[in-house]
């Protein structure tokens, strides 16, 4: 089945960074665009960035936009989340999600298998 796994979450101060990978496994993942997503506590799930199949196209929200890069290496399935300059507000539990149309969209709605979720916690 497919099964999407990310990792690199953790607790940092304001101004770090991290970087967040996920692991797919049971699809071609070339085939596929990828995108991450986040949930602040007691706020719905919001659009973080998004990479087309081969990496030639991204797309961010403006709230990461110059702070956050997604990347991806689909010889390790493997899709990335740079997360520089982090701030308190980007706490929250992140997501890499797989859009099967490889439209790289903002919607969550259009994504097919998600993973389990990987904490940042970014302290002030």
């Amino acid at each position: 089945q497919v099964k999407l796994v990310e990792s690199g979450g953790g607790l940092v101060q304001a101004g770090g960074s991290l970087r967040l990978s996920c692991v797919t496994s049971g699809r071609t993942f070339s085939d596929y665009a990828m995108g991450w997503f986040r949930q602040a506590p007691g706020k719905v799930r919001e659009f973080v960035a998004t990479i087309s199949w081969s990496g030639g196209a991204t797309d961010y929200a403006d709230s990461v936009k110059g702070r956050f890069t997604i990347s991806r290496d689909n010889s390790k399935n493997s899709v990335y989340l740079q997360m520089n300059n982090l701030k308190p507000e980007d706490t929250g539990v992140y997501y890499c999600a797989s859009d099967p149309n490889g439209l790289i969209p903002r919607n969550e709605h259009e994504y097919d298998y998600w993973g389990q979720g990987t904490q940042v916690t970014v302290s002030s």
